[in-house]
């Protein structure tokens, strides 16, 4: 998952009474990939906003910083917003303490290391490590992944609360192999999942790399066994065995538990 899809309205209208906070989020919440800029109507499209209501909360938005106007017109995340969200005490102190495993992990392994936290139903990505030649992968840093259907989501799952568990486990396509999956990870401290290759799916799939990728996760606790985040690996799936992988990974995660779990 590349980043938070907003879902458009039909009639182009805002929701009846909808507050501005809500709309100037939906604005924000438009952008899906780092760096990218995005004109008016793209912007109002994908907010689900009429272009007038679009261009007045993008002004005000960026009179606070939070967006920012290219030369040729286009709208860019503005850098205050960086500012702000380098505070999130649960993504910036977790990622100081977690970055130097996983700039060990990734220059042990060549591959995609993340870290995520929870949010509702779904991993947010707080930071990722990737090798220049590693496998494209369609995670970015701030993107959000489904908790169900990855390696580090199922993670966050096996310790989260069992309202938040059953309502996956309601869900899932196949139930009985997440409930093993997540035992699996409240026994062994890690799990591991094999799956098609989201870049190879969909409506415009890519025409090369690997059609099915494999991750490695494990979770980060506090000393009461609370979830403060998770860890992972991914890579592609070559056949191969995954004990040292996931040997490295439990030792990565109960070190960072150590440091930031008191």
């Amino acid at each position: 998952m590349s980043g938070t899809v907003v879902p458009t309205r039909r009639s182009g209208r805002p929701l009846h009474g909808e507050p501005i906070l809500q709309r100037a989020f939906r604005v924000l919440g438009a952008f899906a990939a780092a760096g990218e800029g995005l004109p008016l109507h793209a912007l109002a499209a994908r907010a689900g906003l009429p272009k007038s209501t679009t261009s007045r909360i993008a002004a005000q938005l960026i009179g606070v910083g939070a967006l920012e106007r290219l030369d040729n017109g286009d709208f860019v995340v503005g850098l205050h917003l960086l500012e702000i969200a380098s505070l999130a005490p649960r993504g910036h102190g977790l990622r100081a303490a977690a970055l130097p495993f996983m700039q060990d992990l990734h220059q042990v392994t060549g591959q995609h290391i993340l870290l995520a936290v929870r949010d509702g139903q779904e991993a947010v990505l707080v930071e990722r490590l990737s090798a220049r030649d590693a496998a494209a992968v369609k995670y970015r840093v701030g993107g959000r992944l489904p908790l169900a259907r990855t390696g580090i989501g199922v993670a966050l799952l096996a310790h989260a609360p069992e309202q938040v568990r059953d309502e996956a486990l309601a869900t899932a396509p196949d139930a009985g192999n997440l409930r093993r999956l997540m035992a699996t990870v409240r026994r062994e401290g890690v799990c591991a999942m094999t799956g098609p290759n989201p870049l190879r799916i969909g409506p415009n799939p890519a025409p090369t790399g690997p059609t099915t990728m494999s991750s490695v996760a494990a979770p980060i606790l506090s000393r009461r066994g609370d979830p403060l985040g998770a860890l992972s690996l991914v890579a592609p799936d070559e056949g191969g065995s995954q004990v040292g992988v996931r040997v490295a990974l439990r030792t990565a995660s109960l070190a960072i538990s150590r440091i930031v779990g008191s």
